[in-house]
């Protein structure tokens, strides 16, 4: 059949409107999806690593280094950080002794995994003496097993130890006071036990008998970033920086963790969200607050408790301060003209100026804190969502089940907790409430109300946002149909806590938790009456973390969590149901009970 002259030239000219709207917009015409994608991963990649079009970073840093080339404690002075031509650390002090374990703490936004950076990429002066590793990206996809990987690291560590010293005793000679550091490293690696504690810490980390032999490609982001970490903790760097290393891992691994940092021999600075963690681990806390880094001895409710005594003789102080300064302002404007007022007008008035030149008692300003909220949603009478004699296996193998003969329900007024190790099923029992995944056989049902509406928030959820854009084009882009009101979205996206820059600046330049807050204000758009939230805690900040209890525990509909956050599930836990055995079981205790059997059977 012909196509009509009319309809052809109707083609024509949206297909001329098509690469006019694609030439307004910077995009060659002609180009595949494909290559359009390839071209967004690789600026996001660029954006993602701060450094810009010529591999150079993104970062302007400042520090003087006020420690011996020679020592393993550092000490910088005039350390300042700029980010885009943001101001984040200035003129401040940085002071790291051997030995000790660091928490850095601050605000999402603040330039925590900036620093980081640029703290490993030497941007500040730091001796050679002193080896750095970050920990914040994955093992390279290879060949290797996991197992293998880590031993071929530790080996390569050990060369690269053995090399300095030849280079050292070839340029200063035996006497060079760096060689007993290198000796004692050397010393503790220990080539003939490489593979029993790389499994060690392997199998620490979550890997069992199969998975620590699989090949690195072959895995999931989240299991080589565990490889990724279990090289780090072998390798025992002088430094180690680690960027949120609980975000890719369950309970079990946490409680590893903390049990084999609390006896890392080394520095280490650590940012973490679970102050439970930080708890657990730390001796000292950094605080990124003012454009300051400020040091505070003791661990994270160590520090709560010094800020709070600071702060409150702060204000003391400053509030005396304000009523001498309003009493001599006072005396001198009733001063009049009478001569010997004047000279004590003009006395007082110098008093005034040198308490100004010392510099006046600044106000404590406290930290923002968002409190932000879950809609309104219609309450549905029981069962909303039930399951009834449930079997599923991937690949429909009955040997390979992960859940037998399950019967387990969600209603409106549920806070249920998902806990257990890694692989056991907790994610793919989300999807299996959601529809996501069908029960494998016919015997088993599952029922949702009609009326159920379900809400997820999993920890692939930042990968839905395009990172090429800011958050205020993204939200009204893909609610365009709700609003095409900037200022609209602004409030919306400003509930939780993305203001400001947080808005408009490209989000693959935003930190995760950042990134988190549009996932939350998307989840709370789309008013759900139930949620599901599977890792929702992973770049959150402290007070960040607790806004999210609050909002959960308020919230009128169901709520189940897969978190690794202890604090948040004893905040909002009604329940906790334990999946292992090919079911899931109620745990009789609360979450801090199970944590404590789990501390039991750790092996360090």
């Amino acid at each position: 059949m012909a196509v009509s002259s009319s309809k052809a030239k109707r083609e024509a000219k949206k297909a001329e409107k098509a690469a006019a709207k694609a030439k307004a917009e910077g995009k060659e015409v002609g180009k595949s999806v494909d290559e359009i994608v390839a071209e967004n991963t690789e600026k996001i990649k660029e954006l993602k690593m701060q450094k810009d079009k010529d591999g150079l970073s993104d970062r302007v840093t400042t520090g003087v280094l006020a420690s011996l080339e020679t020592s393993r404690d550092l000490k910088l002075t005039s350390v300042s950080l700029n980010f885009h031509g943001k101001v984040l650390i200035q003129d401040s002090t940085l002071e790291l002794n051997y030995g000790q374990r660091y928490g850095l703490l601050g605000e999402n936004g603040c330039g925590k995994s900036t620093f980081l950076k640029a703290l490993a990429e030497r941007e500040y002066p730091v001796p050679e003496i002193i080896d750095i590793y970050l920990l914040n990206e994955p093992a390279e996809p290879s060949e290797w097993s996991a197992l293998e990987y880590v031993v071929r690291e530790a080996e390569a560590e050990l060369k690269r130890l053995e090399h300095q010293v030849e280079k050292i005793l070839e340029e200063d000679g035996p006497e060079s006071p760096i060689l007993e550091d290198l000796y004692e490293r050397i010393d503790d690696m220990d080539p003939t036990t490489f593979e029993s504690r790389a499994s060690l810490i392997l199998v620490g980390l979550g890997f069992n008998s199969k998975t620590i032999k699989k090949k690195t490609k072959d895995m999931s982001g989240g299991w080589k970033m565990r490889v990724a970490l279990a090289k780090a903790l072998f390798v025992k760097p002088t430094l180690l920086l680690l960027d949120d290393p609980t975000a890719h891992l369950d309970l079990e691994a946490c409680v590893w963790l903390e049990e084999y940092l609390k006896k890392w021999p080394r520095t280490l600075i650590l940012v973490s969200h679970s102050q439970d963690f930080l708890n657990g681990v730390c001796t000292n806390m950094l605080d990124m607050r003012m454009k300051k880094m400020l040091l505070y001895g003791g661990n994270y409710d160590s520090y709560v408790k010094t800020r709070n005594e600071q702060e409150t003789n702060q204000m003391k102080q400053y509030h005396k301060q304000q009523e001498e300064i309003a009493h001599i302002k006072k005396f001198i404007a009733s001063a009049g003209t009478y001569a010997n007022l004047v000279r004590q007008a003009k006395s007082r008035q110098k008093i005034l100026d040198k308490m100004e030149a010392d510099g006046l008692i600044e106000k404590v300003v406290p930290d923002k804190v968002f409190e932000f909220r879950f809609p309104a949603v219609e309450k549905l009478p029981p069962p909303v969502l039930s399951f009834d004699n449930i079997t599923f296996s991937y690949s429909g193998n009955p040997e390979e089940n992960l859940y037998e003969n399950l019967n387990f329900g969600v209603d409106m007024d549920s806070r249920i907790a998902l806990v257990g190790p890694n692989g056991v099923g907790k994610s793919t029992l989300l999807k299996l409430m959601t529809g996501q995944l069908q029960p494998t056989g016919t015997e088993g049902r599952i029922s949702r109300h009609t009326h159920l509406k379900i809400g997820v928030y999993s920890q692939h959820s930042q990968d839905q946002l395009d990172l090429t854009k800011s958050s205020l084009e993204f939200v009204r882009d893909k609610f365009s149909h709700i609003s095409h009101d900037f200022q609209y979205w602004r409030q919306q996206l400003g509930r939780f806590g993305l203001t400001g820059e947080g808005q408009t600046a490209l989000m693959a330049t935003l930190s995760e938790g950042q990134r988190s807050r549009v996932v939350f204000a998307l989840l709370a758009i789309e008013a759900p009456n139930m949620i599901f939230l599977d890792e929702p805690t992973n770049g959150l900040d402290i007070p960040t973390i607790d806004s999210l209890a609050q909002a959960i525990n308020e919230f009128d509909g169901g709520v189940v969590v897969v978190s690794h956050d202890f604090r948040l599930l004893d905040k909002i836990a009604k329940d906790i149901f334990v999946c292992e055995n090919k079911t899931a079981t109620r745990w009789d205790g609360s979450i801090l009970s199970y944590k404590a059997k789990l501390a039991k059977n750790v092996v360090v």
